[in-house]
C-alpha cells in the first residue's frame, strides 16, 4: 500500500507541475491577467470561494450528523480555494482556459492567507501554518507556471515544440492518478456510505457549482470556469492541514482523500458535457465570446 500512495504523491506532483508548465507554455501573462481586470467578476469569484461555500460548508456540516472527523475534513475542503485541476477542467469544457489560469492563481493565493484566519475560528484550536501551504502551493503550482510563461515570452518555438508533450505527459498522469485513487480509498468511500459524508460531500459539489455558475458573470465560458473552480477545491492545501493538525485523527485525511475522489468523479464528467455544449471559434480552441447564460 505504501508503493501505491507514494505513486499517487508521484503522479499527483507530476500532474500538478506539467499542467501549469503546459498552461505557462501555451498562453501569455496579458492573456492570463486580462480576465482579471473585471472587478466585479474577481470580486464575485472571491466572495463564493471564500464566503459563500465556507458558509455551506458550514451549515451542511450542522445540518446532516457526520462524525467529527468528517465535519473537520468538510470545514478543510471548504475553506480551501484554488485547485491545480481548474485549468485542466476548463480545457475540457472548452471554457475560458486564461481565467482558469488567473482564477485559480488569484484563489490559490488568497487561500495562503485566508487558511491561516478563518480555520481557527472554525476550528478551535487548530494551528494552520501559513509558511507551509504557501510553499507547497509555489513550489508545485507557481514556479512551473511562470517558467512556462518565460519560455512562452523569450523562445516562442521551444515553448511550442514543448506543448504537447507536458498535455500528454500530464494527461497520462491524470488517468493513472484516477486509477490509484480509486485503488486506495475505493473501500474509505464504501466505508463512507450510509454515515452521511456522502450526501454531505455530494450537496456540497453541487451547492457550490450551482453558485459559481450563477456568479460567474454573463458570458457562458466564465460562468463555467467559476462553476468548476469552486466546485473543485484545493486538495493540496487540505491534505497539508490534515496531516500536520489531525495526525492522530487519520479519518480526517480519510474523508478528504475520499471527497477529492467524488469531486473527481462529479466535476470531470460536468466539464466534458460543458464542452459537448460549447461553441468555439473555428479554427481554434477558444470559446467563443457571445455565449450567454
Amino acid at each position: 500500500m505504501s508503493v501505491l500512495q507514494t505513486l499517487q504523491s508521484l503522479f499527483t506532483l507530476a500532474f500538478v507541475v506539467t499542467s501549469m508548465l503546459g498552461m505557462g507554455l501555451s498562453l501569455t501573462v496579458s492573456q492570463i491577467v486580462a480576465p482579471l481586470r473585471n472587478a466585479r467578476l474577481v470580486a464575485l469569484s472571491l466572495a463564493v470561494n471564500f464566503v459563500v461555500v465556507p458558509a455551506v460548508a458550514f451549515g451542511l456540516s450542522r445540518v446532516i450528523p457526520l462524525d467529527q472527523d468528517v465535519q473537520i475534513g468538510l470545514l478543510l475542503i471548504g475553506t480551501a480555494a484554488g485547485a491545480p485541476f481548474l485549468p485542466k477542467l476548463a480545457q475540457i469544457a472548452k471554457a475560458d482556459i486564461a481565467f482558469a489560469v488567473g482564477l485559480m492563481t488569484i484563489l490559490m493565493l488568497v487561500t495562503i492567507v485566508y487558511l491561516p484566519l478563518v480555520l481557527p475560528l472554525l476550528l478551535p484550536g487548530i494551528e494552520v501554518s501559513a509558511l507551509e501551504i504557501a510553499l507547497s502551493l509555489i513550489v508545485t503550482m507557481l514556479v512551473p507556471l511562470v517558467v512556462g510563461l518565460l519560455i512562452k515570452a523569450r523562445y516562442e518555438g521551444i515553448a511550442q515544440a514543448m506543448q504537447p508533450a507536458m498535455a500528454q505527459i500530464s494527461t497520462i498522469s491524470l488517468v493513472l492518478l484516477l486509477v490509484l485513487m480509486l485503488a486506495l480509498n475505493f473501500r474509505n468511500v464504501i466505508a463512507l456510505f450510509g454515515t452521511g459524508a456522502i450526501i454531505a460531500t455530494l450537496l456540497f459539489i453541487v451547492i457550490a457549482v450551482l453558485a459559481g455558475y450563477v456568479l460567474g458573470g454573463p458570458r457562458t465560458s466564465t460562468k463555467q470556469v467559476l462553476a468548476l473552480g469552486t466546485g473543485q477545491r484545493n486538495l493540496s492545501a487540505a491534505f497539508i492541514i490534515a496531516t500536520s493538525n489531525f495526525a492522530g485523527q487519520p479519518n480526517v485525511l480519510v474523508y478528504v482523500a475520499a471527497a477529492g475522489l467524488v469531486g473527481m468523479v462529479v466535476l470531470f464528467p460536468t466539464a466534458g458535457e460543458f464542452g459537448k455544449r460549447a461553441k468555439v471559434i473555428p479554427g481554434t480552441d477558444q470559446p467563443a465570446a457571445s455565449g450567454q447564460a
